[in-house]
C-alpha cells in the first residue's frame, strides 16, 4: 500500500486527543518511509514520520504545537481499511509520550 500524495481528515478521536474533524494530514511516502505535515482545528503545526509494513500498517511518531502553544509528542500504530469506494480509512491507537502519557483511539479517512 502506498500513501504518497493522499490527504486524510479525522473522523473521530478520543477526548484526550488534540486532533479533530478540522485537522488535515498530507501524506508523502518514499519506499517504506512515510512523512506528513498536518494542521487545523487545535493543531497549529504538526509533523509525523513512520514506517509502512507490507500490510500497509504504519508505525509512526508525531509532534505538533497546539493552540495552547504546547509542544505535544506521541506514538501511533495505524491499521488500514479499504472502503467500498476505494478510499483508505486508518484505525489508530496512539499514546502521548509527554504530558499525562495517556492513550486513545482515532479514525482518519482519505478525502478526495
Amino acid at each position: 500500500m502506498n500513501y504518497n500524495n493522499r490527504i486524510f481528515r479525522v473522523v473521530n478521536n478520543s477526548e484526550n486527543g488534540d486532533t479533530s474533524s478540522e485537522t488535515t494530514f498530507y501524506y508523502k511516502q518514499e519506499g517504506d518511509i512515510l512523512t506528513s505535515i498536518y494542521s487545523g482545528g487545535n493543531i497549529v503545526s504538526g509533523h509525523l514520520m513512520g514506517l509502512v509494513d507490507e500490510n500497509g500498517n504504519i508505525n509512526m511518531r508525531y509532534h505538533h504545537i497546539n493552540n495552547e502553544r504546547e509542544i505535544m509528542t506521541g506514538i501511533c500504530l495505524s491499521t488500514p481499511e479499504i472502503l467500498e469506494d476505494g478510499r483508505i480509512r486508518l484505525h489508530e491507537e496512539w499514546r502521548w509520550t509527554n504530558g499525562d502519557q495517556s492513550s486513545g483511539r482515532s479514525t482518519v479517512e482519505e478525502i478526495v
